[in-house]
């Protein structure tokens, strides 16, 4: 399965040294595997994700991050017009671009603005980056991003197929990149054009919980085919329990974080995975997730991505009952680059079963990013929540995700959006917010079950 949509780029390129090579096509081909880091290359810009899913195999709002990028699928300077079936087999090496047949969908990158092109930089096949012009430095210089990898570039042109690592960067994405402790808010476009980016692969920031696991579109007990998200270093396989033994399941595709896997019993409608990272490591060494197809599929799932909660066993700090957490949408405020700092709880849950707690997840000069977990504490399923909390101060939400939520004066109130209501009991879910203003504990946070 694949994805096409329209892409917006304006351009950056490598090294002035480089170009020359990268047009006459006599630089090497590169071995699969990470780039020495950092490294420099083109930085190109588009919109968003194609419906219903990017290159990885996930909607664009069941991303871990609203700050996405794209990775080259071939490596085949000076080639703009041939497109190798994907994934390319293991005799394609040489061509295949970091991009890596999906192997590093879900991985993050840490992204650092370089010089500014004066010239021409439009990506015209076999023409020099950055010509009739000159690079130089300017007070954007040195902003940094952190960004999921979540799409691929494939496309004829000398950006995706003379430079190795170039980047293509979330249009949202680059009034976002922070300087100096302050987003730079005007990069994009009159401050943008033609940029150097300097970029390695990084841990996810600020990591915590656990999996998410969706079933796709489509899938059905003959057909099950998922998408595994929010890893703390990418992944790189699934292997699947069926009739008592361990198996890999096939990538559908490359979409990377999408797997085709088997139930426990031939037909059945329940699943038991372990998950490989990108070191080819069992995460939480070895843990093993349990989950069934769900009901609200029917005989086929409709909806783009259908979430599932699971329980776990084994390996490392398994818990009896684990839920995904979801992820923000792309109108989510710029990236966090404080450490997270645990904030109080709230009152004691309420007889209704349901409990609260909050956190920050980061902080920068002039706002902050928070995250309110949802428990089903009770011994019954509930069907829905709602959450209420008060600022101490004059604190104001500029954008919330994985939830419908309001302000009145100080007080907020957010309520579940649907998929992410219903709760088993020990069931968990999450909503997450931007607000201005300082970081301060909540007063009277407070869970509602219905």
């Amino acid at each position: 399965m694949s994805t096409s949509r329209p892409r917006l780029r304006l351009v950056a390129a490598l090294a002035a040294a480089a170009t020359a090579l990268l047009v006459a096509g006599q630089l090497p081909a590169l071995a699969v595997g990470d780039p020495p880091a950092p490294v420099t290359g083109n930085a190109t810009h588009f919109d968003s994700l194609g419906s219903p899913y990017g290159g990885c195999g996930l909607p664009q709002s069941e991303l871990d991050s609203p700050d996405f990028v794209a990775l080259n699928v071939y490596n085949m300077p000076g080639d703009y017009s041939s497109f190798p079936t994907r994934p390319l087999p293991p005799s394609e090496a040489g061509r295949t671009g970091l991009w890596n047949n999906g192997l590093n969908c879900g991985r993050f990158v840490k992204v650092t603005i370089g010089d500014y092109c004066t010239g021409v930089n439009d990506g015209a096949p076999g023409q020099a980056f950055c010509r009739n012009g000159s690079w130089v430095s300017d007070g954007y210089n040195g902003a940094t991003l952190t960004m999921v990898v979540a799409d691929s570039c494939g496309d004829g042109n000398a950006w995706c197929r003379d430079d190795p690592y170039h980047l293509d960067l979330a249009t949202a994405s680059l009034n976002r990149f922070v300087r100096n402790g302050t987003p730079v808010g005007d990069m994009n476009p009159n401050h943008w054009n033609n940029r150097h980016v300097s970029w390695s692969f990084v841990p996810a920031p600020n990591y915590n919980g656990d999996i998410r696991i969706g079933f796709l579109r489509g899938a059905q007990r003959y057909w099950p085919a998922i998408a595994v998200s929010h890893l703390a270093n990418g992944l790189h396989g699934v292997e699947y329990l069926a009739d008592g033994v361990w198996k890999t399941a096939t990538m559908n595709s490359d979409m990377g974080q999408s797997y085709v896997i088997g139930a426990t019993t031939s037909g059945g409608t329940d699943f038991q995975i372990r998950v490989r990272d990108a070191a080819d490591t069992l995460i939480n060494n070895g843990r093993v997730y349990r989950f069934s197809l769900p009901g609200s599929c029917g005989s086929t799932c409709s909806a783009a991505y259908t979430p599932v909660s699971y329980t776990t066993s084994g390996g490392s700090t398994a818990s009896p009952t684990a839920t995904p957490t979801a992820s923000p949408t792309a109108t989510a405020s710029p990236t966090p680059t404080a450490t997270p700092t645990a904030s109080p709880t709230g009152t004691p849950p309420p007889a209704a079963g349901c409990a609260a707690d909050y956190r920050v997840t980061g902080t920068w000069s002039g706002g902050f990013q928070a995250e309110v977990s949802v428990r089903n504490s009770g011994t019954t399923p509930i069907a829905g929540w709602s959450t209420t909390f008060g600022f101490p101060g004059s604190q104001r939400l500029s954008s919330t995700w994985n939830a419908t939520a309001s302000q009145s004066g100080q007080q907020v109130t957010a309520t579940d959006v649907g998929w992410n209501g219903s709760l088993p009991p020990g069931g968990t879910a999450s909503w997450g917010f931007v607000a201005t203003g300082d970081s301060q504990p909540p007063t009277g946070l407070r869970c509602t079950a219905r």
